[in-house]
C-alpha cells in the first residue's frame, strides 16, 4: 500500500471517533484525501486593526490590546460571559456563549493578546463573539503568515474540535510526513511550457501560502492537473475505442434512405442538418464504431437526422433502435417516426414498461427474427430478453437521463458494436461538453427549419393575470391552442406555489364549456389517462392544456402557440427554455409567458430575465452554468468522471483548453503512455479512474 493511501486513523491526533466523521462528513478515508481537502478561502492575518478603525460591516479583524472587566451574565442556558478589549484607541466586547467555564481563568491583567473574529455591530456597540484569543508572543507574531487557510466544516466536526483551525493542525502534521511521498505527476514538458510548480511546492503552498502570488501559481497548476488527467482519459477512451473497436461498414445508401429523402421528406433539410448527415456518413464507412453525440436546440430537426440515420442501417440490413427516457417520449417518437416511413414498407414497433403481455411476445420474437426492422422504446429496451438479429444503429434521446451502466446494456446487445448516436435538446456549454463527453464526436446543428418565427418570451407577475387571460382568449379566437404549466401537482404545505389541480379549477372556471375545451396531464396519472388527454389535445378538442413538466420533452402541437409557466421563478434556466420549446414549431408566431410573484432573489431574476432576452440555447446553456455551477447539469454524477475538488467550469475555461491541448499532444506522441518519463502519469490515470478501460467503450 502507497503512503498515501494510509487510512486517516492512524494520523496522530485522530483515531477511529475522528475517522469516522471525517469519512461521512468531509470524504476524507485516506492520507491523500486530507491533502486534497482544499481550503475554501484565505484570512489575511499579516494586518492589526486599531479599535476604532473597526466596523461592523468588516468581515474578520484582528487587533492587540489588553483583556479585562471578565462577567458573566444570566442563568444556566442564558448565560454568557462578556469581556473589554482595548488599546489606546478605545476598546470593543468581546462575548461567549458557551466553553467560558475555563476561559475566564485564562485572561491576565497587563498581558497583550492577539484577538481575531468577525466584527458585529449590537445596539451601539462593536462586539466579536467566540474570538480567537492568544498571547502576544515572538513565536505568536512568527506563525502568523499573510494568508491563514480556512477550511470547511459542519456541527458534527466542530463538536469534535475540528472545525477550521483543527482541520489545519491535521494537515499541518501530515504534510511534513507525506512530502517525500508525494511525486510528480504531470511531465517536465509540461511543467517547463507552462511555467507550472512542482506537486510538492504546489500542496505545500494552497495549505500554507506564504503569499498570494505563491497561492495563486499553487492553485493553477492543481487546476491545470485535475482538468488535465480528465481530459487525457476521456482522449485515451476515445483512442482505445478507435484502435481496438471495429464497427459495421454501411456501404451503400439505399432505396429507404433515397425513397425518404426524395419522395417522403415535404421541407428542405437545413445546411446545419445535411453537415451532420454527412458526418454520420462518414463514420459508418470508416470501418470504427461510431460514437457521436448529437446537440441541437429545441425544434432545430434531430429526429430527421435520427431516422435518416437508421435508414443507413436499415438499407446495408441491419436492424436499428431508438432509446427514449419516457414513455411518454417514446411513444412521441413512435407515432412521429411511423408517420414518416409510412408508404415505405418499413416495420416499426414500441417497447416500454406498459407495453401488454401478447404485444411483447410477438415483438420479441419479430426482434429476434429480423423482420422488426425498428424498434423505440424506454429503459424495456435494455432487459435481458430484448434480443436483436443484427443490430446495426442504437439512437439515444436525452442522454443525460439514462446512466453510463445503462447504455453499456444496450450497447452489448450486438457482438460487433452498433454505431452509438446520442442526442440531447439541451445544449451543453463548451467546458461541460469537453469535460463530460470528450471522448465523443460532437455534432451540432445550429439552425433552425426555414419559416420558424423566434418565441416571443414576456415576464409578467401574479398581479396582472387577467391582462394574460385576456391574451391566451385572443389566440384561441384564432384558432391557437396553450400550454399553462405548473410545477407542482398538489399544493405544498412548504413551497408557496400555484398548484395543478387549483390552477386547472381557475382556468377551468375562466374558459367554460362548451366553448373551450381543457385537459390535464401530470406524472401520476395513469399512462392510458395520460396519453388520452395528449391526444385531445393534438387532436385540438381541448384548447388549453395544463400539465406538470411531463410536457418538457416530447410533446409536438404545431397549433400551440401560447406556452404560460406559473411560478416561473421556480424552475431552472434550462428547463424554462425546454418548456419554451414546446411552442414555436409551426410557422404563427409564439409567445411564452413566464408568470412570478413580485419578490424575486436575484438569481431568479437572472434566471427570467436571461429568458426574456435570448432564443439562443447555447447562450441559456452558458448562463445556467454561470447560475447553477457543473454539478447539477447534465447528469454529471452519471459520467463517471471525478469531482472536482479546485477546477471550475464556469471560469476556467482557458484553463480547460490548455489541458486538453497537453493532453492531446502527450498521447500523440506516446499513445501507451509508456515511456520513461510518463509512466508517473500513467500510474496516476490508472489511480483516478481504475474502472476506466471497461467503460471507455460506452458511449
Amino acid at each position: 500500500m502507497h503512503y498515501l493511501d494510509t487510512p486517516i486513523e492512524f494520523l496522530k491526533g485522530v483515531g477511529p471517533l475522528r475517522a469516522g466523521l471525517l469519512r461521512k462528513e468531509a470524504g476524507i478515508s485516506t492520507f491523500a484525501d486530507l491533502l486534497s481537502f482544499y481550503p475554501f478561502r484565505y484570512i489575511d492575518r499579516s494586518k492589526f486593526y486599531k479599535i476604532n478603525e473597526v466596523s461592523g460591516e468588516m468581515p474578520y479583524v484582528q487587533i492587540r490590546g489588553t483583556i479585562s472587566g471578565i462577567k458573566l451574565h444570566g442563568e444556566r442556558r442564558t448565560t454568557r460571559m462578556t469581556a473589554l478589549l482595548s488599546d489606546d484607541t478605545g476598546e470593543l466586547e468581546l462575548v461567549w456563549f458557551r466553553g467560558f467555564k475555563w476561559l475566564k481563568d485564562q485572561f491576565k491583567s497587563g498581558v497583550e493578546y492577539i484577538v481575531f473574529g468577525k466584527p458585529t455591530l449590537f445596539g451601539r456597540r462593536i462586539n466579536i463573539a467566540h474570538p480567537e484569543v492568544e498571547p502576544v508572543t515572538p513565536v505568536a507574531l512568527n506563525q502568523l503568515s499573510s494568508m491563514q487557510a480556512v477550511y470547511n466544516s459542519s456541527e458534527q466536526l466542530r463538536a469534535k474540535g475540528l472545525d477550521s483551525k483543527g482541520i489545519g493542525r491535521l494537515v499541518k502534521t501530515l504534510l511534513p510526513l507525506a512530502l517525500p511521498h508525494i511525486g510528480e505527476t504531470l511531465p517536465k514538458t509540461v511543467l517547463q511550457a507552462l511555467k507550472l510548480p512542482g506537486r510538492q511546492d504546489s500542496l505545500l503552498a494552497i495549505h500554507f501560502p506564504s503569499d498570494a502570488g505563491t497561492l495563486k501559481k499553487a492553485v493553477a497548476r492543481l487546476k491545470f492537473e485535475e482538468l488535465f488527467f480528465i481530459q487525457l482519459s476521456l482522449l485515451r477512451s476515445r483512442q482505445l475505442r478507435l484502435e481496438k473497436t471495429g464497427g459495421h461498414v454501411f456501404p451503400s445508401i439505399g432505396r429507404l434512405f433515397n425513397a425518404f429523402y426524395h419522395e417522403t421528406l415535404s421541407f428542405s433539410l437545413t445546411g446545419a442538418q445535411k453537415r451532420v448527415l454527412k458526418e454520420i456518413r462518414s463514420d459508418t464507412l470508416s470501418g470504427k464504431q461510431m460514437n457521436r453525440l448529437l446537440q441541437g436546440d429545441v425544434g432545430s430537426g434531430k429526429t430527421v437526422v435520427a431516422v435518416m440515420s437508421m435508414l443507413m442501417a436499415l438499407d446495408n440490413g441491419f436492424q436499428a433502435c431508438l432509446m427514449a427516457p419516457t414513455e411518454i417520449l417514446a411513444f412521441q417518437h413512435y407515432e412521429s417516426v411511423s408517420t414518416m416511413l409510412s408508404g415505405l414498407g418499413v416495420t416499426v414497433g414500441l417497447l416500454t414498461g406498459s407495453t401488454r403481455s401478447a404485444r411483447r411476445r410477438e415483438t420479441l420474437q419479430q426482434l429476434m427474427e429480423g423482420s422488426l426492422q425498428l424498434l423505440i422504446g424506454t429503459h424495456a429496451l435494455i432487459e435481458d430478453v430484448v434480443k436483436f438479429e443484427q443490430l446495426g444503429m442504437v439512437v439515444i434521446d436525452e442522454q443525460h437521463r439514462f446512466g453510463v451502466a445503462q447504455r453499456a446494456r444496450l450497447w452489448a446487445k450486438s457482438k460487433v458494436p452498433p454505431h452509438v448516436l446520442v442526442m440531447t435538446a439541451t445544449p451543453i456549454p463548451r467546458t461541460l461538453a469537453m469535460t463530460l463527453f470528450g471522448d465523443l464526436d460532437v455534432s451540432v446543428i445550429d439552425e433552425l427549419p426555414p419559416g420558424r418565427k423566434p418565441i416571443k418570451t414576456i415576464h409578467q407577475y401574479d398581479s396582472n393575470r387577467l391582462k394574460v387571460f385576456g391574451f391566451m382568449r385572443e389566440q384561441i379566437k384564432k384558432g391557437r391552442q396553450v400550454y399553462v404549466v405548473y410545477p407542482l401537482i398538489q399544493e405544498s404545505e412548504t413551497l408557496d406555489l400555484k398548484d395543478l389541480t387549483d390552477g386547472y379549477e381557475s382556468i377551468v372556471r375562466e374558459f367554460p364549456l362548451p366553448d373551450y375545451g381543457v385537459s390535464i396531464v401530470h406524472g401520476k396519472m395513469k399512462p392510458s389517462d395520460k396519453d388520452y388527454e395528449m391526444q385531445r389535445f393534438v387532436r385540438g378538442e381541448t384548447q388549453i392544456m395544463v400539465a406538470t413538466t411531463v410536457i418538457e420533452v416530447g410533446i409536438d402541437v404545431p397549433n400551440a402557440t401560447v406556452m404560460v409557466i406559473e411560478s416561473a421563478e421556480r424552475f431552472g434556466l434550462s428547463q424554462l427554455h425546454q418548456l419554451r420549446g414546446r411552442v414555436g414549431r409551426g410557422g404563427d408566431q409564439s409567445y411564452c409567458i413566464l408568470m412570478t410573484g413580485s419578490e424575486l432573489s436575484g438569481d431568479a431574476r437572472k434566471r427570467v430575465g436571461g429568458l426574456v432576452s435570448t432564443n439562443d440555447g447555447f447562450q441559456i446553456a452558458e448562463m445556467d452554468l454561470q447560475l447553477r455551477g457543473p454539478g447539477d447539469i447534465q447528469g454529471t454524477q452519471q459520467s463517471g468522471l471525478p469531482d472536482l475538488k479546485l477546477a471550475d467550469l464556469t471560469k476556467d475555461e482557458a484553463i480547460l483548453k490548455a489541458a486538453r491541448h497537453y493532453a492531446r499532444d502527450l498521447l500523440e506522441r506516446d499513445p501507451s503512455l509508456s515511456s520513461d518519463e510518463n509512466r508517473p502519469v500513467a500510474r496516476q490515470l490508472k489511480h483516478l479512474f481504475p474502472d476506466k478501460i471497461f467503460w471507455s467503450r460506452i458511449s
